[in-house]
């Protein structure tokens, strides 16, 4: 599986603070870095700070699924990238990979599915068009990769 042509969604080191009691990174920190990874992705489409002010727009989680492959330690960076899998008209699909820079091995995946929210009624509503059209472009250009995201099978757009 080669992650180099997916974008680069975040980065970071991991300090003291985020280690439990085991002496590597806390669950809870996977959610809140696969997080600062699809805000990452969010404005490589277009959907940035300024886009979600101005349309009174938002976006929230709707399903989540972690995968925790080798153990993540006080010091060591991080890379996330991200692989766009699908969207339909009001939901998206994305895969986020975290790899341990040096070495690049593969510490774990999370995969979502989340919904566009229109934040005057906070439900669900459409993309506007140039994100929609964004979104396209990257799933397609993802699905054009030669593997198979390892998706766990139960989230669909």
């Amino acid at each position: 599986m080669n992650l180099a042509p997916l974008p680069i969604t975040h980065e970071a080191t991991i300090p003291e603070s985020y280690l439990d009691s085991m002496g590597h990174m806390n669950v809870m920190w996977y959610t809140h870095l696969f997080g600062c990874a699809t805000v990452g992705l969010f404005k490589l489409v277009g959907m940035d700070r300024e886009y979600f002010k101005t349309n009174h727009t938002g976006s929230f989680a709707l399903a989540q699924h972690f995968s925790y492959r080798k153990e993540v330690r006080v010091g060591e960076h991080v890379v996330l990238r991200s692989r766009m899998l699908g969207r339909s008209e009001r939901k998206f699909h994305v895969m986020h990979f975290m790899v341990k820079k040096d070495g690049h091995v593969l510490a774990a995946t999370g995969e979502f599915l989340g919904a566009h929210i229109d934040m005057h009624v906070r439900r669900t509503s459409a993309f506007q068009p140039e994100v929609a059209d964004a979104i396209d472009r990257m799933v397609a250009e993802h699905a054009a990769l030669s593997w198979e995201a390892p998706v766990c099978g139960s989230l669909h757009v």
